[in-house]
């Protein structure tokens, strides 16, 4: 190890700025500071190195304690570490300071990891660092001829350090920034992965602090892929084909640094690098089956592999979208994860979008006016500027064709569907019986999701993509089949678990446009649902009167509650060329709760989503469901009959406070006089 720094201990002086502290006024408290904590605290700053030593690990197995923890924060114990044991003759004294380091980080809130870094924790850890990564690489003596005991205080102190650095580079982006900008801190992480003899747990928590320093980090991807010195690029494409948990985690920081420089599948890295080769390894970690020895923590560490590998899956499942699209693949809206969102303001007159900014009657009067008078001036005006060009902006269709697809460029979509699904499928099915199982399902039902709403943003239509069909389609009915039909089967009252299917389900009959292998009045449960949500919102509305005056959550963003996911999915649900009977029901649904829009429980969102389901369902007048359910059940009336109420909705949204839903409400509004004004043309009498 590298020589350390004498300690200067000074007993006789008293710091003359600091402030004495007072005892804690509970009795229980001030008898366990005069017990244990003071005897301690004195002794870790004795002269007597062995005295320092003793209190030094002492310190360390009482810190997790909560209430000695608290007391040896109130006593200063961190700059007396900081600034003393850290610099102490004594290597064991030096490791039990950063053991207790390692454990307040991990006790305490991220806050404390911000205070660390204001006390130039960073330069505590390079120094260490520094040591510790001469001791690794030295020759004489070679580390592997050190005996067990100073191997055992190498790897105590780096995990500690590991622990640091991995919970200092969460707390705060500008910390992050300061450790990938420390070239020791980061050599010492590429020495210890090019080290064969490291600890699971060292390795597995430096591969992880990798992977939290990695994502999104250009320069640190571009320092694993250039190390000479210890090769760690290579070292983790290593690790990867020898599969294992420890492919796992190096699939992680592989996967980052593919993203950050742009190793896509159009644009591959050294020997064709890119996420395709991650997803195999993953797939058959995936695969393995928990231990039958649920001692000794192998449980939990079989489940935190089986998490962090599902995780990387449903990364590269969000990711394959920005290879689609820098790829040139047509991928109609950005943000269809989140919600559909139909544009139809390219060419609106600016006179449609007064809206109000402020909060007084006389200027909703006012809007009131023009908005009528612009009503009237529409009614009046010249059909023949809505033709197909406007229902496209209001539907999205686009006519434009970019080739047909294949798999042979897209390597990674491949592996997905042919190597990783059934996997993710699988594990969506393991028995849910502890914590563990229930983690694992829900982590797998966001990997199925990430990867069908990439595929759901693919154009399909005309024969587009049609190679990518054909290998999607039949994994889309399987997840269908068996993922989303089992779990509504059992009708779980998870209200959380049903916001994950209903969005997985949502982006697979988007994906399978029309032919989805739905269950016998399977559709139903989703309405069913959407009561469900409709009650929910209506009891966060009108909370208790015993809870009125606690403090509420913060509202989630409104367009991922379970109502709008439930109308998304009945809405792709109807799409042609699906059962008219089903596009009937569902056309009902939708009519009829769009006649509920301003009533209790009936969120602004949901009537935003229900008119951009119509716009879709019904935006050609060439589908069936067309003339056989939109004009003989007289859905143009009620549209009509609607826009008051619908404005009234979209006017009571506070613009100041709900800015992105008070737009998305004046854009289906605009949309809907695009609508209306184009099925009026075209009604089937005006056919030829």
């Amino acid at each position: 190890m590298g020589k350390s720094r004498k300690n200067r201990v000074r007993p006789g002086r008293a710091d003359p700025i600091a402030k004495p502290v007072k005892p804690p006024s509970d009795p229980e408290l001030a008898a366990l500071r005069e017990s244990r904590i003071l005897p301690v605290v004195k002794d870790l700053q004795s002269p007597d190195i062995k005295s320092r030593t003793a209190a030094a690990g002492a310190i360390a197995n009482i810190v997790q304690d909560t209430k000695c923890r608290k007391l040896l924060l109130r006593e200063q114990i961190v700059p007396i570490v900081l600034t003393e044991t850290l610099t102490d003759n004594s290597i064991d004294s030096r490791a039990a300071g950063w053991e207790i380091l390692k454990v307040l980080v991990q006790e305490e809130e991220s806050d404390f990891c911000v205070h660390l870094y204001r006390l130039d924790i960073l330069t505590a850890i390079e120094h260490a660092a520094k040591a510790l990564n001469e001791t690794l690489a030295s020759t004489e003596p070679p580390f592997a001829k050190l005996t067990k005991g100073q191997q055992r205080i190498v790897w105590d102190m780096s995990n500690s350090l590991l622990v640091l650095l991995n919970s200092l580079a969460l707390a705060r982006d500008e910390i992050l920034e300061a450790i990938v900008a420390n070239s020791t801190i980061v050599r010492f992480l590429f020495r210890i992965v090019a080290t064969d003899s490291v600890p699971q747990e060292a390795f597995e928590e430096t591969l992880s602090c990798l992977m939290t320093l990695s994502e999104d980090n250009l320069p640190l991807g571009q320092a694993i892929t250039d190390d000479q010195e210890t090769r760690c690029y290579d070292k983790l494409l290593e690790l990867v084909a020898a599969g294992g948990p420890r492919s796992v985690f190096a699939c992680g920081v592989l996967h980052n640094v593919f993203a950050s420089l742009q190793w896509l599948d159009h644009s591959p890295g050294k020997d064709g690098a890119c996420d395709a080769m991650l997803v195999p390894s993953l797939s058959k970690a995936l695969e393995l089956p928990p231990p039958s020895n649920k001692t000794n923590g192998q449980a939990d560490s079989w489940a935190q592999m089986m998490q962090v590998a599902l995780e990387i899956v449903a990364s590269i499942g969000t990711d394959l979208q920005t290879a689609l699209e820098k790829g040139n693949r047509p991928v109609p809206g950005a943000a269809a994860a989140k919600d559909e969102e139909w544009n139809g303001f390219e060419e609106k007159d600016d006179d449609a979008m007064d809206v109000d900014e402020g909060s007084g009657d006389e200027k909703d009067e006012e809007d009131d006016e023009e908005e009528e008078e612009e009503e009237e001036g529409d009614e009046e005006s010249d059909d023949d500027e809505f033709d197909e060009d406007d229902l496209e902006k209001v539907t999205g269709m686009d006519s434009e064709d970019d080739g047909e697809g294949d798999l042979d460029d897209l390597p990674t979509l491949r592996e997905l569907i042919n190597k990783a699904i059934p996997q993710l499928v699988r594990l969506t099915n393991i028995a849910v019986d502890d914590d563990n199982s229930i983690t694992i399902q829900g982590h797998a039902i966001s990997a199925l999701n990430n990867i069908a709403w990439t595929i759901s943003c693919i154009e399909f239509s005309d024969g587009e993509n049609h190679n990518i069909w054909k290998a999607w389609a039949p994994a889309g009915k399987r997840i269908w089949q068996r993922t989303i039909s089992p779990i509504l089967e059992a009708d779980v009252a998870d209200l959380q678990l049903a916001t994950q299917v209903t969005s997985l389900a949502w982006a697979v009959a988007r994906s399978l446009c029309g032919t989805t292998p739905l269950g016998k009045k399977e559709h139903r449960k989703f309405m069913s649902l959407y009561q469900v949500s409709k009650a929910q919102q209506q009891n966060t509305m009108n909370p208790d009167t015993d809870d009125k005056n606690k403090e509420q959550p913060p509202q989630e963003d409104p367009f991922q509650g379970l109502g709008v996911k439930c109308i998304g999915v009945l809405g792709a649900l109807a799409r042609d060329p699906a059962p008219i009977d089903i596009n009937r029901e569902v056309g009902v649904f939708l009519m009829t709760l769009l006649g509920s829009a301003g009533e209790p429980g009936v969120a602004p969102a949901d009537i935003i989503q229900a008119l951009n389901e119509v716009f879709d369902i019904y935006g050609d007048e060439e589908y069936a469901c067309d003339t056989e359910v939109f004009w003989k059940d007289g859905f143009l009336n009620h549209l009509e009959e609607l826009q008051p109420r619908l404005k009234a909705v979209a006017k009571g949204i506070n613009k100041r406070t709900f800015e992105e839903l008070r737009i998305k409400a004046d854009e289906a509004l605009v949309n809907l006089a695009r609508f209306v004004q184009y099925k009026k043309k075209h009604a089937p009498k005006a056919k030829e």
